[in-house]
């Protein structure tokens, strides 16, 4: 259900976008709520607090005719309103030697839209104490499959947000829900431990409780598996990547690289590429929070988005518009190896003269919005995962996302798959190694790939910090991948 909070403080933030109005050239105001819960069952403690996604507050935009300036704060009401403008105006002017460092950026789009979007959650609305309960029965039951297992964990976190965005001609509401789970086995034999992690993520508790109950036998198996594992031999190998990792390249390879507040900072290489080859042309690269299943390249309209109630793909992060009010798309990136586009916030998108593509978000409103990543995946193609494996004459596929980092300037990168299995001849050999390194240059890497599945997945339980800070949900995925990269 939408927040009653936020709409409680309408008015007074449209009366406070009114008043800006006639002393800048641009106004809006955001106004953000994030509720939910985290709980977290052990083998030994059961844990119940409040989401970190937790957040409330408001934070107005407004344009000089030279530059872009933001203000935030906690509340609104008809007593301070007076003091907000006061500081707006105070703390919003410029020392003269700052203004002419400006990039002239010109007004943002306005285009005029009265809308409410809904999301609620799918199927029924479990109780902390119904939650508990399952989780609990989870955790048993990894216990139960395997006796090596030491430490079992399930942590799920569940948040509704709720936002407005008001501008001159735009008046917009939005609630969405989202829920993401973790399922975690520590398994141990004599000095040897190691760890194995599954996700679930959907727009229902009971849907994300059910695809774990199905994965719990898998995590105590895996980890258990994983005590065996051994240490790779560094080289340059054939690999299938599985979806999580596949996923991880779209977000670490080339994700970061077209964030396009880094060509306004000149420090994305992919500026220089823009209709130029730079993967294989089996590869489609896709992001946004408007993206639906199966993902096709669309340019959305307003009158697309008040006319569609399945906007938002399900299990992926989404929402209908973004911290600059700007409508939710799907951003074809790459088409056919060629890079066709980099996503964006509202002002880059202004100062680079481009259209801004639904990609302006915020940790939370006491912080900026840069351009950031949604959903990032590679589009499915036609070969066949069985036929994928039979063309490997030595190689791994990779599991697992583990963690990872981008150099955007200069196209470098290290991903690290969590384990992988070895193949040759075509065949698993039941040889596992963990944890496995992906390096390399972006480019030779996307270049490699030769063969792209037709299943594919998004997995929407992942985080994305911009360099060390600025946390946001996102999710990524896609299909199965051959390509060569050096492991280590």
């Amino acid at each position: 259900m939408y927040s009653t909070y936020l709409q409680s403080r309408h008015d007074l933030c449209k009366e406070l976008v009114q008043r800006l109005q006639k002393r800048y050239s641009y106004a809006s105001v955001l106004g953000k709520q994030v509720t939910g819960k985290r709980v977290t069952v052990t083998t030994s403690s059961t844990s119940v607090s409040d989401t970190r996604e937790k957040q409330c507050g408001f934070v107005a935009k407004i344009y000089n005719g030279k530059i872009y300036s933001e203000y935030s704060f906690s509340d609104i009401t008809a007593e301070n309103i007076d003091s907000i403008e006061e500081n707006i105006v105070r703390e919003l002017t410029l020392a003269p030697e700052l203004e002419r460092t400006h990039v002239d950026a010109g007004i943002l789009k306005d285009e005029p839209c009265v809308q409410h979007f809904e999301r609620p959650e799918s199927g029924k609305a479990l109780t902390v104490q119904e939650l508990v309960e399952r989780m609990t029965a989870l955790r048993d039951r990894v216990h139960a499959a395997s006796d090596k297992v030491i430490q079992a964990i399930m942590m799920m976190e569940t948040y509704e947000t709720s936002a407005m965005f008001i501008s001159a001609n735009r008046d917009l509401s939005q609630h969405y829900s989202w829920c993401s789970m973790y399922g975690m086995a520590v398994a141990r034999e004599g000095d040897v431990m190691q760890e194995a992690m599954v996700p679930a993520a959907a727009n229902s508790t009971e849907t994300a409780l059910d695809i774990m109950e199905e994965k719990t036998t898998e995590l105590a198996h895996l980890a258990e598996e994983l005590l065996t594992a051994e240490l790779i031999e560094p080289g340059v190998y054939d690999i299938i990547t599985a979806p999580s990792i596949t996923g991880l390249i779209a977000h670490e390879a080339f994700g970061h690289g077209v964030e396009m507040d880094m060509f306004v900072k000149k420090r994305a290489k992919s500026r220089h590429y823009i209709d130029k080859p730079v993967a294989s042309e089996l590869v489609n690269m896709h992001d946004g929070a408007g993206v639906r299943v199966p993902a096709q390249p669309s340019t959305v309209s307003i009158e697309d988005v008040q006319n569609a109630s399945d906007f938002m793909t399900d299990p992926a992060i989404g929402y209908f518009f973004d911290d600059d009010g700007v409508f939710s798309q799907d951003t074809l990136i790459i088409e056919n190896g060629i890079l066709r586009s980099g996503i964006s916030d509202a002002v880059s998108a202004a100062e680079l003269g481009t259209a801004p593509t639904g990609n302006g978000r915020r940790q939370n409103p006491s912080h900026k919005a840069y351009t950031r990543m949604t959903n990032t995946y590679f589009a499915p193609g036609h070969d066949k995962l069985e036929d994928m494996i039979k063309s490997i004459e030595h190689g791994y596929m990779l599991f697992d996302t583990s963690n990872g980092m981008e150099d955007p300037k200069n196209w470098n990168i290290q991903c690290v798959a969590s384990y992988g299995r070895e193949i040759r001849n075509g065949e698993f050999t039941g040889k596992i190694v963990a944890p496995v390194v992906m390096s390399g240059y972006v480019p030779d890497l996307l270049m490699s790939i030769s063969m792209v599945s037709e299943e594919w997945q998004i997995i929407g339980c992942g985080h994305c910090g911009k360099g060390y800070k600025e946390w946001v949900a996102v999710s990524d995925g896609g299909p199965y991948l051959k390509c060569r990269c050096k492991l280590g």
